[in-house]
């Protein structure tokens, strides 16, 4: 559902799994104090694309993000500089010191990686190939479902050298240590920057990854927990958080981007009763469609 700036809202706490066309601080405004669980986002950073020309007031909106998350619940804040006349902007970190300022914590300063990056005619920099994500916390972090990976087998490889199983002392070397198999992966998430998976997503300048979203989410958030995203622009943090059986609020305010959006929610086909409030709804294996429940540092965009 997508409702216009100014249509029916006057003083109602926005609806679950809808579309606000409007300045996402008229959108923030409705909500009352700790209402969302989570928060993934890009801006329109360092006016580094062409947004339909729209900009956004910083200052006013982080103040608001900080009232309306619950404590104990993250901003996945995505973000880049622009380079100019030889220099970065550095907007990155003064937004990332800002929050903090305000009172959030910054729980982890995470990178994600382009793997394939746009080539870039630079003279004295190295390709540009990554954005900062921001992790920050109202208070301490309360949700945190880490994605893990494989461990290499030391044990496996040091037999492999003909080595015994035994140590000096004689005891088994698999009743002496605890192997784990697994470990939590690295801050710096990898995606691949392939084609667009339909035209929708191909019409707005700065989709990120369906993937980078799906891990943030499964990461920092619960099943029926809230997701909201003051730039939704096509939808890509909407699509993924009701695919993981999240539900979701979005601000755009171009509405050619809510169309975008749209689009892209309705093509998931969920059942008319789940559209409004999928609380306590499982993610569906069927609407996945190549995401990779905690895909890593190795995940794809959709």
């Amino acid at each position: 559902m997508i409702i216009g700036a100014g249509q029916d809202t006057a003083h109602r706490a926005p609806k679950k799994n809808t579309i606000y066309c409007e300045n996402c601080l008229d959108t923030m405004s409705r909500m009352p104090d700790d209402f969302v669980d989570l928060v993934v986002t890009s801006p329109p950073y360092d006016d580094f694309r062409a947004y339909n020309g729209y900009a956004f007031d910083f200052d006013s909106i982080a103040i608001e993000l900080y009232r309306i998350i619950k404590t104990g619940c993250c901003i996945v804040w995505i973000v880049g500089d622009k380079t100019e006349k030889g220099t970065e902007s550095g907007t990155s970190f003064r937004q990332a010191l800002r929050f903090m300022e305000l009172g959030f914590s910054l729980n982890d300063t995470m990178i994600y990686e382009k793997t394939n990056p746009v080539p870039q005619p630079t003279s004295k920099r190295y390709a540009q190939a990554f954005e900062y994500m921001f992790v920050l916390c109202k208070g301490l972090v309360s949700t945190f479902n880490p994605i893990n990976e494989e461990t290499l087998d030391y044990y496996k490889l040091w037999k492999n050298k003909g080595k015994t199983n035994r140590n000096k002392n004689g005891i088994n070397r698999d009743k002496a240590c605890n192997w784990n198999k697994t470990k939590k992966i690295s801050n710096i998430f990898k995606y691949s920057l392939s084609r667009w998976s339909n035209d929708c997503q191909s019409k707005h300048p700065a989709t990120f990854p369906e993937q980078l979203a799906n891990d943030h989410i499964l990461s920092w958030s619960n099943l029926g927990d809230l997701v909201y995203d003051p730039f939704l622009g096509s939808g890509t943090t909407a699509k993924t958080a009701l695919v993981n059986g999240r539900n979701f609020i979005g601000s755009e305010i171009s509405e050619e981007y809510c169309r975008i959006a749209e689009e892209r929610i309705h093509a998931l086909r969920i059942p008319a009763q789940n559209t409004m409030d999928i609380c306590h709804t499982a993610p569906n294996s069927a609407m996945l469609q190549g995401l990779k429940p905690h895909a890593g540092n190795t995940g794809t965009s959709a």
